[in-house]
Order: structure tokens, then C-alpha cells, then sequence
């Protein structure tokens, strides 16, 4: 099989600080592209990369981003609450790993920032307080504060 490796230098798309793909021509406009790339995005000690593979080619292309690789797209309020990131994994919301960083709400999975899209931040907003000095969610009748950072 062969292989082929594109460092993040040479790829010509990159994904924006709010999860959207772009090359040179401007903004992905094809939603089925869109979320197929969203889909192969993989990790290892060298960075994100986009994978793929057929039966003679397994290829990895490496990609700028300009804030993090992972977004939060949806959130599920019911008895629990249940994220979908851009990669399609479904995660329940962990409280206690929230951030917010430059008026943006993040959490960490597996170490990893992952940034809450404006849509999927409206969803969560009614379990969410700010009074002006500290921000906190309310889940379950607990509240959690975030922390800053």
C-alpha cells in the first residue's frame, strides 16, 4: 500500500477559528465535503490531519487551524447532555473540564480544547449564569463554576 504524508505547510484548506473550511477560493460551500472532512480528522504526535484511505492508498494531509481542530456542533439536552463534535463523536458534557477563553466556551477531551460553535452555545445557554463576576452551568440541580483560562 502506499502511503502519503502532506505536511500542514503544503495543504491547501485550513480550518477558521469558528469550524469552517476554507482554500484559497474562500469559504467550503458543499455541505457534503464540509462534513466529510469534519469526519477524517484524526491526531497523532505530529498534529490534525485529514485520513483517507482506498485499497492502494492510505493518505494523511496534515492542516492549519487557526484556534482548535475540535468543535462542539450540537448539544442534547434531556437526561444527560450530549455533545456532537465535527468529527461526528457524540460525548456527554464532562462540567468540570469547561473553560472560557476570549469570550469563547471551550472543554477538554482527552486534553484536548474543544470550542463550543455559536449554535451549539445558544443550545447550551439556557442551563448557563453569568452575574458579572463568575459564569456557571446547572446541570442536574449542581451547579459548576467555569473557570477562565
Amino acid at each position: 500500500m502506499k502511503k502519503i504524508t502532506v505536511p500542514k505547510e503544503e495543504a491547501v484548506f485550513w480550518l477558521d477559528k469558528n469550524g469552517r473550511w476554507h482554500n484559497q477560493h474562500g469559504e467550503f460551500e458543499h455541505k457534503k465535503v464540509i462534513d466529510y472532512f469534519h469526519s477524517v480528522i484524526r491526531k497523532d504526535a505530529d498534529g490534525y490531519y485529514l485520513f483517507q484511505e482506498t485499497d492502494d492508498v492510505q493518505e494523511k494531509v496534515y492542516f492549519p487551524h487557526e484556534d482548535t481542530a475540535l468543535f462542539v456542533f450540537d448539544v442534547k439536552i434531556a437526561d444527560d447532555i450530549t455533545l456532537t463534535l465535527n468529527t461526528k463523536r457524540q460525548v456527554p458534557l464532562p462540567p468540570e473540564t469547561l473553560f472560557i477563553r476570549e469570550d469563547n466556551l471551550y472543554l477538554k477531551i482527552d486534553d484536548e480544547p474543544v470550542k463550543f460553535t455559536a449554535n451549539a452555545l445558544m443550545k447550551l445557554s439556557i442551563l448557563l449564569e453569568d452575574d458579572g463576576e463568575r459564569t456557571t452551568i446547572t446541570i442536574k440541580d449542581k451547579r459548576f463554576e467555569i473557570a477562565e483560562g
